[in-house]
């Protein structure tokens, strides 16, 4: 995952990605050298870089809080969420699973919008008492964000999926059909056919003049379409996964290696010979540890006659291995936090099989290629 943990707020892990520099920056300069002096004239340059980096963060935290609102009622849904992602194009909470009911996903969809119009209440309450305190730069600085959170709340409710308009049509279909795949696709449909209408927007506004403008509406249409494609992907990938188990997925009795090899060996004899790139160790018939290729890698050539298995792999105790009647999706969760990307299938300390992204993969693809029942 790329970017950095920035803290907790309310239990909820927050990230912030590299991307979101990008947009911070974009947004500061456009608040201290645009927006600002055309609004409050005749202040220094250093007041409106002030001003700039205020509006800036506080547009950041009315993100989070939207985001924070979300996250709040998809807990108290029962919906594990792992935290909050800041970005190049705002945020969003990393949830593990889906709403579990048409109301659950409407109440979850809805509540962010409500707190981004909310906010824009409470900034403009602010910019209100300051006027007439005679407080003019903090005035200014709160009138705009009271329109940007109001543009935000109107903006996300676009019936178009992954957008919360679009969840909230999700909802809708999900309850006149029964169907959560059906509502999916059509909400992703809608967030195709919004992404579209907002790029030839953003081509109309380049070739009149507005360059700038017209290229942000082409980069978020463009964002949005993949989003939304995405999404429906995603959801297939959580249908396909969430009957399965690890033991319908695994390879079983897979190709074991001895932790007493030398890395020559191990490479001569397995990494050269077959098509695997990492092995189980077994020593007395038990799993001790996982050996993958890049681990023999990273020890320097001259030394592979001198080193064995067991000095580089990693031992089971760090491993990740799961039962085999794990659920698929906790399954995944693991393989995405595995070192060496391999879940090993254990069982009473006897190795049963073990799992790899492609045969999650060609769960999938054989899930999709079986008629509905």
């Amino acid at each position: 995952m790329s970017g950095f943990r920035l803290g907790s707020v309310i239990g909820f892990d927050i990230r912030i990605d590299f991307s979101w520099f990008i947009i911070f920056a974009l947004i500061l300069w456009s608040f201290s050298v645009g927006v600002f002096p055309a609004q409050l004239p005749g202040r220094s340059p250093t007041v409106y870089a002030v001003m700039g980096f205020a509006g800036a963060m506080l547009f950041f935290v009315s993100l989070l809080l939207h985001e924070l609102s979300h996250s709040v009622v998809a807990r108290a849904k029962g919906i594990p969420v792992e935290g909050i992602t800041l970005f190049l194009f705002g945020g969003v909470a990393r949830t593990r699973s889906e709403a579990g009911s048409p109301g659950d996903e409407f109440q979850i969809a809805f509540v962010g919008p409500l707190m981004s119009f909310a906010l824009g209440a409470v900034f403009f309450g602010i910019a209100h008492f300051t006027a007439g305190a005679g407080w003019p730069e903090v005035a200014t600085i709160a009138t705009y964000l009271s329109w940007l959170n109001v543009i935000l709340a109107l903006f996300n409710l676009l019936p178009g999926f992954p957008l919360d308009g679009g969840r909230v049509l999700r909802s809708a279909v999900w309850k006149f059909t029964g169907s959560l795949t059906r509502a999916t696709r059509i909400a992703s449909i809608g967030g195709q056919a919004l992404a579209y209408l907002l790029v030839a927007l953003g081509l109309l506004q380049t070739f009149v003049g507005g360059v700038m403008g017209g290229l942000w509406l082409v980069l978020i249409g463009w964002f949005l379409r993949n989003a939304a494609v995405q999404s429906y992907q995603q959801h297939l990938v959580h249908e396909a996964l969430a009957d399965a188990t690890a033991r319908q997925t695994m390879t079983p009795a897979p190709e074991t290696v001895s932790p007493d090899l030398t890395l020559e060996e191990l490479t001569d004899r397995h990494f050269l010979r077959r098509r695997y790139v990492a092995f189980p160790v077994m020593e007395d018939d038990a799993p001790v540890g996982l050996i993958t290729l890049n681990q023999v890698k990273d020890v320097p050539r001259e030394d592979w006659p001198l080193r064995r298995t067991r000095d580089v792999m990693t031992p089971i105790g760090e491993a990740i291995t799961v039962g085999p009647d794990e659920p698929l999706l906790r399954v995944l969760d693991k393989l995405r936090a595995s070192p060496g990307r391999r879940v090993l299938v254990v069982r009473d300390n006897q190795l049963e099989g073990i799992i790899t992204a492609s045969d999650i993969a060609g769960w999938v693809a054989r899930s999709r290629e079986m008629p509905a029942s």
